[in-house]
């Protein structure tokens, strides 16, 4: 088990991508990803990704929360949001588990239901909110790209016409494991393979541009 308290976040980073299970399909897909965000990036200089997932309190966050890393971590101008087509928490493991390898919290609106963090790293000035919302939510700037990440049938995921580009992106939902001994391990393993994911996407882009 990786001993996070001990490593640092960039660190952490650069071995998820190695320690990420990655099939030449899913290369294929991270690639095809890539690809739509170098050349929109090429063409505006800019781009937006939003993550969406049922709940906006797993995997879509940490989608999120990754991807506003890597874009410090490759110099890209990439904005990371995520949203959900409910409106949950930003679920607790969730938070201890990027608290672990270096991502700071603060409390900036307290709610029982669906508190709101502010998040940031050492290394950065930039800061963004962690909380569940509508993926339709006025923080989410548009136009985005849109990656859905939930594991069930890319059908049930919701139709989004104001995206530029959908893709979908699936991750096991560490959820199965709450209130369980092996919650802890779930949360990080989830967390190191879309990390890794996220630096594939990153490091493609950066090579594109």
């Amino acid at each position: 088990m990786l001993k996070t308290s001990t490593i640092s976040l960039e660190n952490f980073f650069e071995n998820a991508r190695k320690k990420a299970s990655l099939t030449e399909d899913r290369k294929k897909l991270l690639s095809k990803i890539a690809t739509a965000i170098a050349k929109e990036y090429t063409e505006n200089n800019i781009v937006n990704l939003n993550f969406i997932c049922t709940h906006n309190s797993r995997r879509s966050q940490l989608g999120q929360i990754w991807s506003f890393f890597a874009a410090s971590y490759f110099k890209l101008n990439i904005n990371a949001f995520s949203g959900g087509t409910e409106v949950t928490a930003f679920y607790k493991n969730t938070v201890k588990t990027l608290q672990k390898v270096g991502f700071k919290f603060q409390l900036t609106d307290f709610s029982h239901q669906n508190p709101t963090y502010t998040i940031s790293f050492d290394g950065t000035k930039n800061t963004i909110l962690g909380f569940s919302k509508l993926y339709s939510n006025t923080i989410n700037t548009e136009p985005y790209m849109a990656i859905t990440t939930c594991n069930n049938a890319d059908t049930n995921c919701p139709f989004i016409p104001t995206a530029s580009h959908r893709f979908h992106l699936p991750f096991i939902d560490p959820k199965h494991s709450d209130g369980t001994t092996e919650q802890e391990e779930t949360y990080l393993q989830t967390s190191i393979q879309i990390a890794g994911e996220v630096y594939f996407i990153f490091s493609e882009v950066k090579k594109l541009i």
